[in-house]
Parts: C-alpha cells; structure tokens; sequence
C-alpha cells in the first residue's frame, strides 16, 4: 500500500483504489504503486478492480511532472505505456470502476481493461491530448484504434472528443453505465462472475487474441521514446 494506491484483497477479488489528489494524476510512483498492486494481485490469483474515488478514475498524467521537461516527460509516459501492456496482457480479469471523470491516460487505463463500468452523470471521459497540444503517441494510437468503435476512434483520438458516461458506452470505452451507488456492487458482482473462469484458459485466450495488439504497443513504447510528444 502507498499513500497514492491502496490495496485490498477480499474473497478471491483485490480493489486497486486510486487517490492522488483531486484529479488522481499519474506520476512514476502512482505508476510504480499500481504495478506494485499488479503484482500482489497476481501472486493472489485475484480478479483486479481498478477504480478511484468519488468523481473520478484519473484525469491522466501529472503534469508537475511533464513541466520538469521532455526527458522526464518521454520516461513518464513510457512507464505508462508499460503499464498499459502489462495490464493488457494481465492473467486474471481486470475490471475497471469508473467512478466519474477519465480522461488522456485516465481514459486509456479504461481501454486496457478487460470489463469497463462507469457510472451516471455529468463526467468527461475521452483523450484530449490534441486539444491541449500533445501529438498523440504511437502506443495511444495502436491502443484506442483496437478498443473504440471505428467513428469513434476517429473523434476521439483525431478531434479530441470528449463524451459524456452514454456516450462514451457506445464509443467503446465503457461496458456499462450504472448509478453511482451501485458502481463497487456491480464491480463486485462481475468479479464473482469472472471468478468462475477457467484462469489458464482466459489468460492463454486473452494473449493470443491480443498478441498483434501487444506487439504493435511493444514497438510503439520504442518508438515514443525516440519521438516523445510535441
């Protein structure tokens, strides 16, 4: 546990609960702390469920961080890239719990999850790295491409769109939408529900089904660390 990441493991399911600040931003120990969570999950067996506090699931990544320069920047977003492929690639289910706002690489831990739920609401979920002049990463590219309905990969990533909790469902970043005080129940109940999976079936299946998508996101990390963002 660390003060950004808490963990918790209860009947077979462990809760990744994010809470760095107002808008849980992604800095390398936020980063190092879920992949530290990662790893406690699958020495447990356990379903993983990603979520964060009251409002929000992450608004991407700290940009305290980024204003340090391109260098710090290029590291930071290729350790998240890391983590977008490890999530990916993860043995057991991954459901995310988004508890309101997801946005830039808040957005994309949605889109590297296996079973996405968001919640009713006025909250802002999509990638806006265009909008706010960051040209979009090759990993970012290979990534929404795969996961968003194709009218919707072209919006988002192209036009930074930015889509309210039904929208956002039928662009293919969420599974499910549910009220607020039902979102950690359903999260619950669809752990329980994947519980039941043969593990070595679903994470064989899982990586052969992914396995040009985690290829492609292996030769983009490379890439994005020569080109960076500009």
């Amino acid at each position: 546990m660390s003060e950004w990441v808490q963990f918790q493991i209860d009947d077979g399911v462990a809760t990744i609960t994010l809470s760095n600040g107002k808008v849980n931003a992604l800095s390398p120990d936020v980063i190092a702390a879920i992949n530290a969570s990662l790893d406690r999950a699958e020495e447990a067996g356990a379903v993983v469920i990603l979520t964060g506090q009251a409002g929000i699931l992450s608004g991407g990544y700290d940009l305290k961080v980024m204003k340090t320069g391109p260098e710090a920047t290029r590291d930071m977003v290729a350790a998240g890239s890391a983590l977008t492929l490890r999530m990916l690639a993860h043995p057991q289910p991954l459901i995310v719990a988004c508890s309101g706002h997801a946005i830039a690489k808040g957005a994309f831990l949605l889109l590297a999850c296996d079973y996405r739920i968001g919640v009713e609401g006025p909250f802002q979920i999509g990638l806006n790295e265009v909008k706010i002049g960051m040209t979009m990463h090759q990993v970012g590219i290979a990534l929404a491409r795969d996961r968003l309905m194709p009218a919707a990969f072209q919006r988002s990533v192209i036009n930074a769109e930015i889509f309210g909790p039904q929208a956002a469902l039928a662009a293919g970043f969420l599974d499910q939408v549910v009220a607020p005080d039902q979102l950690m129940a359903t999260a619950h109940a669809m752990a329980q529900q994947l519980r039941q999976l043969n593990m070595t079936a679903h994470t064989q299946t899982k990586r052969k089904a992914r396995k040009a998508l985690l290829d492609t996101l292996a030769a983009g990390i490379e890439i994005d660390k020569l080109t960076g963002l500009s």
